[in-house]
């Protein structure tokens, strides 16, 4: 019954149904075949989304939509812009700093491109052709899955159960975030250097950057009270995400002063939208890990992959794989949810970190935002700059090709994930 399941899952979402639908038309199916009642379908699906920390995920998704209308972009981007504003490719660098930096913030990727397509594409197009543009800032909003605080990390440790912390996610992230944002900095100078691109921006000033800092400093802080509070245990993330949403809103009401009572309505529905989408995505794809579950699929795919190979290393490069290819075909929360309980286990059965094992799942998903055909991040850009989405993909190669080279190091040097979560006792 698992088989007509996915099938009927798979099939569904080729028609073009929006994947929660079709995962919850594929677990009818299931269920039905199972010869269930199928008031089990409701109670399960009550059963998932009736969770604590499941709550941080539109917290932090309030947060982002209130600093966003709070207008924290422009300091964002006046303070990267006082700093790295005036190398080869200098806009481009104030870009990927400024999605470092909103990263943190936000905590989703589809957010921080539409935050920096709409302030920042105005500016870049004066200088860099669009598909240049779109591709910089696809690749800079990529870092806000990577970069703490991070929806997919809350959704791979609610899926993976208590063998993984989100807080020690939250940490594995921070160096190879740095190391990809330094990197796309790097690529994105080559390019403008090769290309002639013209120098932007001023002169660096000490005195300027410190007064761009002083006026970005109350927005660099909330990433350092939120996520330290998280880690240092003064408060769990669901917490942490209350506590971004009131700061976020002090900001916009207190600070810049560009956030309106008026605003409010707008910012929670956008938020209950795309919270809904992940909330729809967990409750139907839990019954399908029911039937996962009653018909032994976790068990049996332990003992088909031990089969095939003794060797740890040998089931992550074959895990990866099979990521890469997901990625490109399949939303990455839908993802997530599906596939998280049944690969998760059967990583501890080879003896792998569950915190390095974590990353890596998530992490290959999130280059997954940025491959075709299913590149969510290229739909958002190209609605956002008019550039055909084979335009943005062929910009953004060097940026995606960098991504996964980073991939491949975390594996090949697992302490660049491990080493900082460990140090503080995860």
């Amino acid at each position: 019954m698992t088989w007509l399941a996915i099938g009927l899952f798979l099939g569904l979402a080729v028609l073009g149904m929006p994947l929660a639908f079709a995962l919850g038309f594929g677990s009818l199916a299931g269920l039905w075949m199972l010869d269930f009642e199928l008031v089990v379908m409701p109670q399960r699906m009550l059963h998932a989304v009736n969770s604590f920390p499941l709550m941080a995920i539109p917290l932090f998704m309030l947060a982002g939509e209130l600093m966003v209308r709070a207008g924290i972009m422009d300091r964002l981007i006046s303070f990267a812009n006082s700093l790295v504003g005036r190398m080869h490719g200098g806009l481009a660098h104030v870009t990927i700093t400024s999605g470092t930096i909103f990263a943190s913030v936000s905590g989703a990727a589809v957010a921080s491109a539409s935050a920096m397509g709409s302030t920042l594409v105005p500016s870049l197009r004066k200088y860099y052709p669009d598909a240049y543009s779109g591709a910089v800032i696809a690749s800079a909003a990529n870092l806000g899955p990577v970069i703490p605080p991070s929806n997919a990390m809350i959704v791979y440790a609610l899926m993976a159960g208590s063998s993984v912390s989100v807080g020690g996610l939250f940490m594995a992230g921070i160096l190879p975030g740095i190391l990809l944002a330094v990197g796309f900095m790097v690529i994105a100078s080559w390019i403008s250097w090769k290309r002639g691109y013209p120098l932007t921006g001023e002169r660096f000033n000490l005195c300027n950057v410190a007064r761009q800092a002083r006026r970005a400093i109350v927005i660099i802080l909330m990433p350092v009270i939120v996520v330290g509070g998280i880690v240092g245990g003064v408060f769990t993330a669901t917490e942490g995400a209350a506590i971004a949403v009131v700061y976020s809103a002090f900001i916009g009401f207190v600070v810049t002063r560009r956030l309106r009572i008026a605003d409010l309505p707008g910012c929670l529905y956008r938020a209950a939208v795309t919270s809904a989408m992940v909330g729809a995505l967990i409750a139907f794809a839990s019954v399908l890990t029911f039937i996962f579950t009653i018909e032994m699929v976790p068990m049996m795919l332990s003992s088909f992959i031990q089969s095939l190979t003794a060797d740890p290393m040998i089931f992550i490069l074959l895990t990866m794989a099979l990521l890469v290819v997901i990625g490109m075909l399949i939303e990455s929360n839908a993802a997530y949810i599906m596939l998280v309980p049944l690969f998760a286990p059967v990583a501890v059965l080879y003896g792998i970190d569950p915190l390095y094992f974590g990353f890596l799942f998530m992490y290959n998903l999130v280059v997954g935002m940025m491959t075709p055909p299913v590149g969510v991040l290229y739909f958002v850009m190209s609605g956002i700059t008019k550039v055909p989405m084979m335009t943005l993909v062929r910009e953004s190669l060097p940026f995606v090709a960098f991504q996964f080279a980073i991939l491949g190091l975390c594996i090949a040097f697992p302490q660049i994930v491990t080493a900082l979560p460990r140090a503080l006792g995860y």
